[in-house]
């Protein structure tokens, strides 16, 4: 195994034993960046003699001291560009401050480094909507990563990073995590402050770390986990140690199979990987019966009320009048609003704008947001009646292996269906992961990674972790 295909678990033991040093793996992230970055596309820019200049006087006694951590380019670091992968804020802006989970990643020894590509404004489900270049999937460049964090995914699968952060906000960290064959967690709500990520849903928005290992998903929880006052839905609860438990198995815990999860729409080879996957979970011990989350079928619909009505009103900050992309043809100011929106956001942003706005406008807002929320109550109450009989839930995390570039580019609700396994969690504020579960062939004959997913009950994720460490192919 080379020095890029290490896990953080691996580099904190070489570190410790003082055979290899910070500086090494800048270099080596260094040449697999130039070798395979444009082809996969998932990093918009880095800085190696930043990232050196860190190594050299990085404290390498603390937990993820002088490692490089990649950053999906809709998190703010002091001084950086932070383009959400927008026209919009391509060029003229770098963050005046940090994010708290960026903080957290100094405070643990880790080194910041680049800017990840992603879905415009986390927009999407394939990283095809940045409006600065198209991410590839590492396993089969004709297809998607999965979105929105497929920089950041793609970055781990293809060795040009060691682990990565990414955002949550209807499964945008676990899908790409499935089709890439890494390991992506979701955290509770409030359990990781958004202090710093750019809004797209405030409500549902969570940022969580892309890995190799399930060991590595809790050594980075461990780093940015915990309350923040910068971010008043952040929840001022302990925070456990998420390795101490991880090892303990699964012997006497009880997992469900949502029914509603297994129906029609799912690719027969992907359920195959996620029964293998369930198989094992049960031959180590565990309890598998089956339950019901009844409202999972209005969870799509719900989504797509609730998540566009806050972008929208997250979103009318872009304005041309204090930072971003500005109009200089106009001396309207009305005019100035309408073409630095038009010029600077991308057709997948806009079309969620403009639905968000008409949930939300006069006449419309009790019919469609208020009722989305009253049914986002009941799913987030399936779960709680769920979590009353089960430890973990266990489903897919798409319905199929990752698409082909291009091949839903004039259907965008077929893109929104993609989210049938994931948006649920957001909308209930609940822990979840994406492990990989093996691979499937393609019609080329690459083998396509596919994911087990494992929900949580909120801020239940030592237990997640202890089911995922279990679950995962070794």
């Amino acid at each position: 195994m080379s020095l890029a295909q290490s896990s953080l678990t691996d580099l904190r033991k070489q570190i410790g034993a003082g055979t290899l040093q910070p500086v090494d793996l800048v270099d080596e992230l260094a040449s697999s960046i130039e070798a395979r970055n444009s082809e996969v596309g998932a990093y918009l820019s880095y800085d190696i003699d930043a990232a050196r200049e860190a190594a050299a006087q990085a404290d390498t006694s603390l937990p993820l001291g002088g490692i490089p951590i990649g950053i999906k380019d809709n998190i703010n670091v002091l001084g950086e560009t932070c383009t959400c992968g927008s026209r919009y804020l391509e060029k003229g802006y770098r963050s005046p401050y940090e994010a708290t989970v960026i903080q957290r990643l100094r405070a643990a020894g880790a080194i910041p480094f680049g800017r990840l590509n992603l879905d415009e404004f986390a927009m999407g489900s394939a990283t095809e909507n940045s409006a600065l270049g198209k991410t590839t999937n590492p396993h089969d460049p004709s297809r998607i990563p999965g979105g929105s964090s497929g920089g950041s995914a793609a970055a781990v699968a293809a060795d040009m990073a060691f682990a990565t952060l990414g955002s949550d906000t209807g499964g945008s960290i676990r899908q790409p995590a499935s089709h890439c064959g890494v390991v992506g967690l979701k955290p509770s709500y409030g359990r990781v402050s958004r202090y710093g990520l750019v809004a797209f849903a405030s409500s549902l928005d969570q940022i969580g770390p892309l890995t190799r290992t399930v060991d590595d998903a809790a050594l980075m929880l461990q780093a940015i986990a915990g309350h923040d006052k910068a971010d008043s839905t952040s929840l001022d609860a302990p925070v456990p140690d998420y390795s101490a438990e991880i090892d303990q198995g699964v012997a006497g815990m009880k997992l469900g199979l949502p029914k509603e999860y297994f129906g029609e729409g799912i690719d027969p080879e992907v359920r195959k990987r996620v029964d293998e996957s369930v198989k094992r979970l049960e031959e180590a011990g565990a309890d598998i019966v089956e339950i019901s989350l009844p409202h999972t079928e209005y969870a799509v619909a719900t989504y797509y009320i609730i998540a566009p009505a806050e972008a929208s009103s997250n979103l009318s900050r872009f304005d041309g009048i204090r930072y971003g992309h500005r109009n200089r043809e106009t001396d309207d100011l009305l005019d100035l609003y309408k073409l630095s929106r038009e010029e600077g956001f991308g057709p997948e942003v806009k079309r969620r704008i403009l639905l968000g706005t008409y949930v939300l406008s006069s006449g419309y807002y009790d019919a469609y947001y208020g009722r989305a929320q009253k049914v986002r109550t009941l799913i987030r109450q399936d779960f709680e009646k769920a979590f009353e009989q089960v430890d973990a839930i266990l489903s897919p995390v798409a319905p199929s292996p990752a698409r082909k570039l291009g091949e839903n580019s004039e259907d965008p609700l077929q893109e929104y269906l993609s989210d049938i396994y994931t948006i649920a969690a957001n909308l209930a504020g609940i822990c979840a992961i994406s492990v990989p579960a093996g691979t499937v062939a393609s019609d080329t004959g690459t083998q396509l990674p596919v994911g087990l997913q494992v929900l949580g009950p909120h801020l239940g994720e030592a237990s997640l972790l202890r089911v995922a460490k279990a679950a995962e192919i070794r």
